[in-house]
This record gives structure tokens, C-alpha cells and sequence, in this order.
């Protein structure tokens, strides 16, 4: 396939549906990806993102909507001729053959001449800090070794996307945070366009520039780490993404994009209503982040929202105190405070308030409490999807 203009996005998805059956694995998904942008797709098992993935790889077919590759329609285009390569979870590599040979694999099937290959294969194992591992088997490597093997040998044919899905597999944190590392100074430096796939909140929060939240196939959000976490567009993405307090609450008044909420023991507060219509008298959901949230012995002042809790459970985690507590009607919340100075009145059992401004609050409509679980119990790795 011939890429098209270069001012064009990368990838491009206009309303792209695949169903298996009666089954929706993705649903009216569209998007854009830029050249050179690192792009996740996040959400829990089930939501589509794979299925995703495959399509843009060529291995699933679209069911209806149009793909775009380089701003060529890819309908019909066999994975072969796309100008994207896939690195998979369990990496692929060929175990008779050296370092060198597997990355070497794919010039030397197109034909590249002997001495640009020996090249470009260099250059590839110098970006992933390979070079003196060459004549090494995979057998001899280390999981994040083999990993960048697996970098080295996409990379060296010059997709035009990368499509790595969920490929940080190492089960020491410590490891997978070195290789979360090592996957974006690898993006950064060639400099081509990574679209990876993960249900790992860290790891999509930590590398990406933008990131799509899916939920049953899907888009529920799209936009900067930053915009994800500050502004999410539902409780399942608040919820889906870090640690989100969500209270039940009762609009009671609308002016403009500012409500009257009424809370647990019959407290009331301003918030705002982030652009979502609203309608006096119905059930809402409010969210504030842990660490927006502070805790006093005292009731504060009417120009914060405030509710009496108890704390159940106190953590120390380094930097922060972990405070779990509940309210008058037994809602759950939870309070990241700084550790030091230590505040002797904060301990298991005792009574504060939760204090919040109302600028760090967000109100949306009700989600349902399992909404992380997709129905009948689809996932996405069915129908031939890759592991």
C-alpha cells in the first residue's frame, strides 16, 4: 500500500462498526491519530479495543464505516501491504534464529540489498540498546531484552504506525516501568506513530498524548492524559481512570452551568455541571479525586462543600496518608493526605470533615455500578482476536 498525503492523519476511523453475529464488538467508533502521536486505547476486558487494533492491522475486517491508513481507504487491503506492523503480547520472535536474524526477517523477504540490510538492522538494535546482543538467541535474553527485539524487528521496515498490543506483559513493577520507559524513548526517537492497546490505567496515563477510553465497544472519551483524569467525561471514566470518589446526590436548582446538589444528611452545595444537561429533582453522581479532597476537625466555612465522616482505615504510602472513610449514609470515600507533618487527629475511628472546593467537583448522570463488566461477558479477544 502507498502511503498518501503526509499531512493527513496516520489513521483514521469514521464510524467504524464491527459485529460478530449479534454481537457489537465496536460500535460507531470515530477518530484520528497524527503522524508521530504516542495514541492508547484503554478499557477493561471485552471493551473493543482489541478488536480495534486488529481491524487497523488488517487481521479483522470493518463491518461498516470506513478506515483510513495515510488517507488511503484500507477496505480490502490484505495486513501484508498496510504500512503498520503489529507487536504482539507474547512478542513472536523466531527462537532458532539470532537477534540480528529477527530483526533482519522482514528486509530480507522484501528484497533489500545485503548491505543496507546489515544497516538498517544495526541502526534498529542501536535505537532499542541491543547492538552487542546480535548474535544472541531469544532464549538468552531477558523479558524486556526480547521485548525490544520485538521493537527493533516492527520498526525496521519504517511503518508508518506501530500497533502494540498490551505488550508490557513483565509481572515485576519495578520492570514493566523500566520498559514503559524504554517504549517511549524508542516512539520518541524514530518518531513514528505507536497505537497501543492496554487495560492498564499507569501505563496508558504515563506515555501517552492522547488516550481513547472504550467501554462495550464504545468511545467514551478521548484526549490528553491530563483531560482524562481532570475532566472525565462519565463516572465510568472517572472511575475507570486513578481513584474517584462518587457520591449519589439530588440536583435541586439549575442556573446556567452551576447546580444545587443535595447530599448525604441533607447538605447542600454549588458545583458545576460541565456542560451536561441536568434536571431539577433527578439523581446525580458527583466525583472528587482523593487528593482534592481534604480533611478537618472542624466544620468549614459555606464556601466549601462539606460532609461529616468517620475514618475507617489510615495507610501510610510513602508520601501520602491513605484515609478510607464513610459518610452519614455509609457511602465509601477516600483521602489522600500528606504524611508529613503527621496530623495527630488523624486516626482509625476518628470523626472529621470531608472538605472539598466546589471548582474540584464534577457532576454526571448515573452509571450503572458494574458498568467495567461488559454484558453476557464479551470479550474482544473472541472470534480469532489476538492474545
Amino acid at each position: 500500500m502507498r502511503r498518501g498525503d503526509t499531512a493527513a492523519p496516520v489513521i483514521a476511523a469514521e464510524r467504524v462498526s464491527k459485529r460478530y453475529g449479534d454481537v457489537v464488538a465496536v460500535a460507531d467508533a470515530s477518530f484520528e491519530i497524527a503522524r508521530g502521536e504516542f495514541f492508547s486505547m484503554l478499557g477493561p476486558s471485552g471493551c473493543g479495543k482489541t478488536t480495534m487494533l486488529r481491524m487497523i492491522a488488517g487481521f479483522e475486517t470493518v463491518t461498516s464505516g470506513v478506515l483510513r491508513l495515510d488517507g488511503v481507504d484500507v477496505a480490502g487491503v490484505p495486513p501484508y501491504r498496510r504500512a503498520v506492523n503489529t507487536v504482539f503480547q507474547n512478542y513472536a520472535l523466531f527462537p532458532h534464529l539470532s537477534v540480528f536474524e529477527n530483526v533482519a526477517f522482514g528486509p530480507r523477504i522484501r528484497g533489500l540489498a545485503r548491505e543496507a540490510l546489515t544497516q538498517r538492522v544495526a541502526q534498529m538494535l542501536d535505537v532499542v540498546r541491543l547492538g552487542d546482543l546480535a548474535g544472541r538467541k531469544p532464549r538468552q535474553l531477558s523479558g524486556g531484552q526480547r521485548q525490544r527485539v520485538a521493537l527493533a524487528r516492527a520498526l525496521v521496515n519504517d511503518p508508518s504506525a506501530l500497533l502494540l498490543d498490551e505488550p508490557l506483559s513483565a509481572p515485576d513493577l519495578e520492570l514493566r516501568r523500566q520498559m514503559q520507559g524504554e517504549l517511549k524513548r524508542i516512539q520518541r526517537e524514530v518518531g513514528i506513530t505507536f497505537v497501543f492497546v492496554t487495560h492498564d490505567q499507569e501505563e496508558a496515563l504515563t506515555m501517552s498524548d492522547r488516550i481513547a477510553v472504550m467501554r462495550d465497544g464504545r468511545l467514551e472519551q478521548i484526549g490528553t492524559p491530563e483531560e482524562i483524569y481532570d475532566t472525565p467525561a462519565s463516572a465510568f471514566v472517572a472511575r475507570f481512570i486513578g481513584i474517584a470518589n462518587l457520591l449519589p446526590v439530588t440536583v435541586e436548582q439549575i442556573t446556567g452551568e452551576r447546580a444545587i446538589v443535595r447530599l448525604a444528611g441533607d447538605r447542600r452545595g454549588e458545583v458545576a455541571t460541565g456542560g451536561g444537561r441536568f434536571t431539577a429533582g433527578a439523581p446525580a453522581i458527583l466525583m472528587i479525586r482523593p487528593e482534592r479532597l481534604q480533611l478537618e476537625t472542624t466544620e468549614p466555612g459555606p464556601h466549601l462543600l462539606a460532609l461529616p465522616v468517620t475514618c475507617t482505615d489510615l495507610v501510610f504510602q510513602g508520601a501520602v496518608l491513605r484515609c478510607a472513610a464513610r459518610d452519614e449514609a455509609g457511602n465509601a470515600l477516600v483521602a489522600h493526605v500528606e504524611a508529613s507533618p503527621r496530623d495527630p487527629s488523624l486516626r482509625a475511628g476518628a470523626s472529621l470533615w470531608a472538605v472539598w472546593p466546589s471548582a474540584a467537583a464534577r457532576l454526571f448522570h448515573p452509571d450503572a455500578p458494574d458498568a467495567a463488566a461488559p454484558p453476557g461477558g464479551w470479550d474482544d479477544r473472541r472470534a480469532g482476536a489476538a492474545e
